[in-house]
């Protein structure tokens, strides 16, 4: 890694995207320090503390603690992510965007226009959710229809231009602007939760325990790590050998390639839907004071709360763990189903004369595709739930009150694996051009 860096700096073009990319990051982080105006941060401060092991956790993290701050990027660029989400469901759903996703260049830049247009509604909606949310709580000052529309004006602005801050990334930068975007909020959060970590195991203790703590944790991080990339680099290829064919007085063809089955091909995206759904009623009825109750309502909420699980003095609420695991196993069979689909690959193969070795083509392929993928896709699923489950164990029987977390990890890992082999295909690019002009 260290390598390839340090190659890419010798590159003046990979220099100058670099340094572009580092100066965006700067924008984003100052950006998160600046407060909304009309927002009371003291008193909304305290509030978050209060909620803080209430599904506010992660949110806050990949904001970058802009959320806990009430920044202009309060609401960060989970409107896109959401709206990107959307978009590639409805791309399933409705025959005319399948056909404008087809149109190649083009149809990509209508769907992009219309994720924009779709970001900016979301993030309008919710920032007059939260805007009056917060004002009814007293978090605003004050709390008229000038204050809520100027948080709301606010709020939906800092998302749209982190929206064109990961764009312009893309287009200029290195790597997907959006997902680094979301990796530097969460790295952001690190130093806290190292903190945090150090204030609740090691210091006060006696120097072997706290060596013994820092070491344990540290090997716990690690290994995480080290699991995360494995998960996240393991494929499955399945061999495919393609006729011979005879075009003029020359045969062409014949040639063995194979198809790449990710392990893990949904990537992060499962245990982001599955938080989502279990979070999401959580922070609403957060924002209107609804939760703190003894009715049913009150504790199916902390059944789904994350901070309640795994919980030795009430065990009951960890009931909300078996569902997140079985969601985020069912997120991964659905996210493949609508982005992977083994019948249009096994007709383009036999188009192209092409076969799996010992499989007859068409539906025979399709199906024996579709065996080996529910396999694939299960060992990827055990392995996403079993990251996001290390660190829910630790908080709930350790109390280790951090945000950061296995969602975290696969992020940054997945993004700097990612954003790396973006660097050294462009160095390879370059490296051709200037051998061919040489």
């Amino acid at each position: 890694m260290l390598e390839t860096l340090r190659n890419a700096f010798k590159i003046k073009d990979i220099r100058q995207r670099i340094f572009f990319t580092f100066l965006m990051l700067i924008v984003i982080r100052i950006g998160s320090q600046l407060p909304v105006p009309g927002v009371n941060g003291e008193v909304f401060a305290n509030w978050f503390d209060n909620r803080f092991a209430e599904g506010m956790g992660f949110f806050n993290a990949i904001t970058g603690g802009s959320f806990s701050r009430m920044s202009v990027f309060a609401l960060n660029i989970t409107p896109y992510i959401t709206s990107s989400i959307i978009m590639q469901l409805l791309t399933i759903a409705i025959p005319k965007l399948e056909e404008m996703q087809r149109d190649g260049e083009e149809g990509r830049k209508k769907i992009a226009s219309i994720t924009r247009y779709l970001t900016i509604a979301l993030a309008l909606i919710e920032s007059v959710a939260m805007a009056i949310g917060f004002g009814r709580g007293g978090y605003l000052e004050p709390f008229n229809a000038l204050t809520v529309i100027m948080v709301v004006i606010t709020f939906t602005a800092g998302s749209a231009i982190l929206m064109w801050i990961g764009e312009r990334i893309t287009e200029n930068g290195v790597g997907n602007g959006i997902s680094i975007v979301l990796t530097i909020n969460i790295i952001s959060r690190i130093p806290d939760d190292l903190t945090t970590l150090y204030g609740q195991f090691i210091s006060g203790r006696s120097v072997p325990k706290g060596i013994l703590a820092a070491v344990i944790i540290l090997a716990i991080i690690a290994a995480m790590v080290v699991f995360v990339i494995v998960l996240q680099g393991g494929v499955r290829k399945i061999p495919v050998q393609y006729s011979k064919k005879i075009q003029g007085r020359k045969q062409v063809g014949g040639q063995s390639t194979h198809i790449p089955l990710k392990v893990n091909i949904g990537g992060v995206i499962p245990v982001i839907f599955a938080q989502s759904l279990l979070q999401t009623p959580i922070i609403v009825a957060n924002l209107f004071g609804k939760g703190d109750g003894t009715g049913i309502g009150s504790k199916i909420l902390r059944g789904m709360n994350q901070a309640n699980w795994c919980n030795p003095s009430e065990p009951i609420y960890t009931i909300g763990l078996v569902v997140y695991i079985i969601l985020i196993v069912a997120f991964a069979y659905f996210y493949t189903s609508i982005t992977f689909n083994p019948l249009e690959i096994a007709n383009n193969m036999k188009k192209a004369g092409g076969f799996i070795p010992g499989i007859r083509p068409g539906k025979p392929t399709s199906d024996y595709l579709n065996r080996i993928l529910n396999y694939i896709v299960f060992i990827g699923a055990v392995g996403l739930a079993f990251v996001a489950f290390v660190p829910i164990f630790f908080n709930g029987v350790f109390k280790a009150d951090v945000s950061f977390g296995g969602t975290s990890i696969i992020i940054i890992v997945g993004v700097v694996i990612e954003t790396l082999k973006q660097i050294e295909s462009q160095m390879r690019v370059r490296f051709y051009k200037g051998f061919l002009n040489d």
